[in-house]
């Protein structure tokens, strides 16, 4: 037993030196923080410059749900509009300009993003150990894919029903007339407010990793959940009840998604101590 001890001993000294000469002054740290924080700026700002040289291709897009939405609803007699009738107005001469602007930001945003996570990373990285830099890696990958995931469910689903509400209000006397900065302000906030909000699994899967939460917490905590969700959405989306339900159930079932990924993080880690346990009691025996 004696010399088993002594087998086992550096161990544990091994793993508390596995982070060593990652060490550094926190003077070396701002430095490495700025350089990354450089190098996305310049890598952000040449995406920019190149989406703003499509930016007209990128509203063309972005318009699509509303076009689609509006000769969809809108009548023209006993047919529908025929689609020249359909248009969008800027009412300052610099506002067209600026929402091109906005445009190619925020599609250099949308397409740097997994650029942004990788050097969020690589700055983290050094401070962690092996086994949490394996474990952080799927995060990496799983986060720009929900993220789109969202993107498409505003653009294909909520973004049109959206519209369509809108222009159903319209009566003979009133007509909507939509400015292109506030239509792509609305198409872009619910872009981004679906993007984040999709992030829930990788979360709660993240936090779960490290232990914070558990999935009975979660399965308890649904109650709460469920109001939560709904004021959030109230907040984030337009004041209409398509946008709202139209977030709010993604979001449920993206929360129900995390509890089913946590319940299989905890039955990997039982498995995992079991395995570990049983080659604790075999090792004296042998």
């Amino acid at each position: 037993m004696a010399e088993q001890t002594k087998l086992e001993g550096p161990k544990p000294e091994a793993e508390q030196d596995e982070l060593a000469g990652s060490e550094a002054p926190l003077l070396d740290h701002l430095i490495e923080l700025r350089k990354r924080l450089v190098r996305a700026m310049i890598v952000i700002f040449g995406l920019l410059i190149v989406f703003f040289f499509f930016s007209q291709s990128i509203l063309e897009f972005l318009i699509e749900p509303y076009r689609q939405a509006y000769l969809a609803v809108v009548p023209h007699g006993a047919q529908h509009v025929i689609p020249e009738d359909f248009r969008l107005i800027y009412t300052a001469p610099q506002e067209l300009f600026f929402t091109q602007l906005n445009v190619a930001f925020f599609a250099a945003i949308f397409v740097g993003f997994p650029y942004l996570a990788i050097e969020v990373y690589g700055f983290v990285a050094p401070g962690l150990y092996k086994k949490e830099r394996r474990a952080f890696i799927p995060y990496l990958f799983a986060t720009p894919i929900f993220f789109l995931l969202g993107g498409l469910l505003v653009y294909f689903a909520v973004l049109p029903m959206a519209m369509r509400f809108f222009l159903s209000m319209q009566t003979q006397d009133i007509e909507m007339l939509v400015q292109v900065s506030e239509y792509l302000g609305l198409a872009m906030t619910l872009i981004l407010a679906f993007g984040i909000c999709f992030q829930l699994p990788v979360i709660l899967t993240l936090l779960a990793q490290i232990d914070l939460v558990s999935s009975a917490t979660l399965k308890k905590g649904r109650k709460y959940a469920i109001v939560g969700i709904l004021i959030f959405a109230a907040f984030i989306t337009p004041p209409d009840p398509v946008s709202q339900i139209g977030l709010s159930l993604p979001m449920y079932l993206l929360y129900e998604l995390s509890i089913w990924s946590v319940m299989l993080i905890e039955r990997r880690r039982a498995k995992a101590l079991a395995e570990q346990g049983t080659d604790q009691t075999t090792t004296p025996s042998a």
